[in-house]
């Protein structure tokens, strides 16, 4: 992955066998990206890379991140259940996101469409950290795989390090594990995941 915030605009993100060619959807998306990212630098808000990507940070929280997939391009808010979302143009990124936390794009006119609110939904959250303030936790229930409660059952270290975890990276083992369809499919998995639960990382991190 990219450590350079620049490289991302001009290589990719790093993360995929398309970086740096023309096939990156970075590139691709290279206008789009642009324009919020100047949205973004007129806000004053602090630019470095995260997790590949560009992170916008304000008062020492991040603020929101962007994205770019084959077939889109997204703004997504950190705290995001905080925001009012007035116009409505708040996104969910999946069927297990818990809260609307993106805008996403298809074309780069519609950054320039929605500039004002860009600005006003970066400004809110600009507030929000400014003031400490920060959504109220929910406490919600995972339930675990049978395979996976199995495994921390039998192995006294994984079932330590999965409890440390926290919900969201807990969520990340579970949705992977639910998404095959076959009980042997996830003790492979399991297996293959020990080591990154002992590390602390979710399933998707590197």
């Amino acid at each position: 992955m990219i450590t350079v915030v620049n490289d991302f605009f001009t290589k990719g993100c790093g993360r995929c066998d398309r970086f740096e060619t023309p096939e990156c959807s970075a590139r691709q998306w290279a206008t789009g990206l642009a324009a919020l990212r100047k949205i973004c630098a007129e806000l004053k808000l602090v630019e470095t890379a995260k997790w590949g990507h560009p992170c916008y940070m304000h008062a020492d929280r991040n603020i929101a991140i962007l994205g770019a997939l084959r077939g889109d391009f997204r703004l997504t808010f950190f705290h995001a259940a905080l925001l009012k979302d007035p116009h409505g143009v708040l996104e969910k990124q999946g069927p297990n996101t818990r809260h609307p936390d993106m805008i996403r794009f298809t074309d780069a006119a519609r950054v320039t469409k929605l500039a004002p609110t860009i600005r006003a939904y970066l400004q809110e959250a600009m507030q929000y950290a400014e003031q400490g303030i920060k959504p109220p936790k929910e406490h919600v229930e995972i339930e675990l795989p049978d395979e996976l409660a199995d495994a921390l059952m039998g192995d006294p270290e994984l079932a330590t390090a999965f409890q440390k975890l926290t919900p969201g990276r807990q969520r990340s083992y579970v949705i992977n594990l639910n998404s095959a369809k076959a009980s042997a499919t996830r003790i492979a998995r399991i297996a293959k995941f020990r080591s990154h639960i002992i590390a602390g990382k979710g399933a998707q991190e590197r």
